[in-house]
């Protein structure tokens, strides 16, 4: 039986989004996940074989992990109560996982989204895909007659929650209690718009 290797992909990536936390994405080079980590510098590259490698995982890493959450949330209800369910989890989500919350904030274009493989790029690609997806069909579910008003759902259960969100963590203010249901409120009330 082989033995755990001592510094591995998610406790790099752990590293990694501590430095993009501190600094932002231009503060994650190899040189320093490697010196915060402790690792050997051959250790960062056995696991990613370059800058762009490693600013893909750490991205592709936090998206994922919100959009599986928030594809569950929205098909756990039909339709309306789905969606306005994740709005809720938008916020909850971001005060359960301040760092990662931070990392999306930036955007994948700040993470190097030019210069990944194709191999990252299908993989956000299809991550995205299956998001919009989900949010698709609930709005149809609940009555929505075309593309724009999948757009109006989409506003109302990512757009309008990330603006509760982007406005208080880039401030470092911190979300207000209330701030879950500020953002269902919102959402139930544009959802409304769409199935009069």
């Amino acid at each position: 039986m082989g033995r755990n290797p001592l510094y591995d992909r998610d406790g790099l990536l752990d590293t990694a989004c501590a430095l993009a936390v501190e600094g932002g994405p231009a503060a994650v080079t190899m040189a320093a996940v490697a010196r915060r980590s402790g690792a050997p510098s051959g250790s960062v590259y056995h696991r990613f074989p370059d800058r762009p490698a490693l600013l893909a995982a750490l991205w592709l890493r936090s998206v994922t992990g919100f959009q599986s959450g928030f594809v569950a949330v929205i098909e756990s209800e039909p339709g309306r109560d789905g969606l306005v369910a994740a709005a809720r989890y938008v916020v909850s989500w971001c005060r359960a996982n301040p760092a990662d919350a931070a990392v999306l904030l930036w955007g994948a274009e700040s993470f190097g989204r030019a210069d990944w493989d194709a191999t990252d790029l299908e993989a956000l690609e299809s991550a995205n895909a299956r998001t919009y997806n989900a949010v698709r069909d609930a709005a149809r579910q609940m009555g929505a007659a075309d593309d724009e008003e999948v757009e109006f759902a989409e506003l109302a259960v990512v757009g309008v929650p990330y603006a509760i969100v982007r406005r208080r963590l880039r401030n470092d203010a911190g979300l207000p209690e209330r701030a879950e249901e500020m953002a269902a409120e919102a959402a139930r009330a544009l959802l409304d718009k769409i199935s009069s």
